[in-house]
């Protein structure tokens, strides 16, 4: 087997808005807040996650900040089926613009900045 992502984790500085962002606004369909595990920053806290088995299996999740670290300046990318629509969704749930939606080589994508600094593209593949 040849390495591959499996998890993306970011931590973040307000998880209820952070998560209200991600799943209001980019349609991430994240499950409850849990809290669970060691103490261990990296495995353990409140956190709200999605788990995609379809295809190869990819784990996302958004934890609570347990340090003054976060974070920050990542950019994830999340596939959209209707970029126009989702654009208008991000907008209304508080999304920071960084560019409208536009033509790229793989398709039509917007970004926009998160609550931490970070950079979310929503595409609609060609």
């Amino acid at each position: 087997m040849s390495n591959r992502l499996v998890a993306v984790v970011i931590e973040v500085a307000d998880l209820d808005r952070a998560v209200a962002l991600y799943r209001d606004g980019f349609g991430v369909a994240l499950k409850p807040p849990d809290d669970h595990g060691s103490g261990d920053r990296w495995v353990s806290g409140r956190h709200c996650a999605v788990s995609w088995t379809d295809g190869a299996f990819l784990h996302f999740a958004l934890y609570a900040a347990k340090t003054e670290e976060r974070t920050t300046h990542a950019q994830i990318s999340f596939a959209v089926d209707d970029l126009d629509a989702a654009h208008a969704t991000a907008v209304a749930a508080g999304a920071t613009v960084v560019h409208e939606p536009r033509s790229e080589q793989w398709g039509r994508s917007a970004r926009y900045r998160d609550f931490d600094d970070n950079v979310i593209e929503l595409t609609q593949p060609s």
